[in-house]
């Protein structure tokens, strides 16, 4: 053992032959003014702002979700409601609100790279889609293409506040524009999620007495998935994940029409929605088991 080390084994740091109190002289001598500290201190200015805008653009998504949810669970009374129209029109102001808030995540985001923080928008930006298009088949029995939701998401609007306050330069103002483009991957995660929706939307037809959609979901539901397999393990882990689930969905409402086709005759229209919830319960459970 040579004589730097000490008795365990461990090599002595050089600064441990100097006393504290020179140490200590050490930092009180510290320029604050000097250019190594001056870099530090924009260093931490720049990563405190870039935190405080994280946690903004999180508490943002947080209420996108709220927002869609409420939007989701709005629309799944469009069937049993006496008028429709009524319910897609709310719809349609809660989704103008959401895209309120996605306004403010495109002004945070001006002069950033959005993938430093799509981790942070993007389960809000999912939940939108998935209300988004799920309004959008309600409407059209079709699904919405990603150019049209990021045409949705163009914002423009002039400062008010400006032009009140000098009305002589209200001709020199131009309108302000922000757009937030949704990713693909947060398109396919969205669309998947809408699977689930329309698999309940199945199920609430059916108990309403709509012999019809659950045929019509069941073929729509089928070319999203023979999509989503053309996908397979290339795409994104979180794709695949969804597959499974995109699948679950699938085999309720094929499940669902097959009942309809083989006892549809024999099972009274208000015992429908019973028979489909249990036959769920039970693939549930044994895919549970397996």
């Amino acid at each position: 053992m040579s004589g730097k080390e000490g008795s365990g084994g461990f090599r002595k740091r050089k600064h441990d032959n100097f006393p504290h109190g020179q140490r200590r002289e050490e930092k009180e001598n510290v320029n604050p003014s000097s250019p190594l500290m001056t870099s530090f201190k924009s260093f931490q200015l720049e990563l405190d702002t870039r935190h405080d805008k994280y946690e903004r653009l999180v508490k943002l998504s947080r209420d996108i979700t709220i927002e869609s949810k409420r939007t989701i669970f709005l629309l799944h009374r469009y069937i049993s409601a006496p008028n429709g129209e009524e319910v897609l029109n709310e719809s349609e102001v809660k989704l103008d609100a959401v895209r309120r808030k996605i306004k403010q995540v495109a002004q945070e985001l001006i002069g950033e790279d959005m993938y430093q923080f799509h981790r942070a928008i993007s389960p809000g930006l999912q939940e939108y889609i998935e209300a988004v298009s799920f309004q959008y088949f309600i409407k059209t029995r079709s699904l919405i293409s990603v150019e049209e939701i990021n045409k949705q998401l163009i914002f423009t609007t002039e400062d008010r506040e400006e032009t009140t306050n000098t009305p002589s330069s209200s001709q020199d103002k131009q309108p302000h524009t922000w757009s937030l483009k949704v990713t693909p991957v947060d398109y396919l995660l969205g669309v998947a999620d809408l699977t689930g929706e329309l698999m309940r939307l199945c199920i609430s037809s059916v108990g309403n007495g709509d012999i019809d959609t659950p045929f019509e979901l069941s073929q729509f539901l089928r070319q999203i998935y023979d999509g989503f397999t053309f996908i397979g393990n290339t795409g994104p882990y979180e794709v695949s994940k969804k597959l499974y689930t995109l699948k679950q969905s699938l085999a309720k409402v094929e499940n669902a029409c097959y009942t309809l086709k083989v006892r549809g005759s024999e099972i009274p229209k208000h015992m429908l929605a019973d028979v489909f919830s249990t036959k769920t319960e039970l693939i549930d459970q044994e895919e549970g088991l397996s």
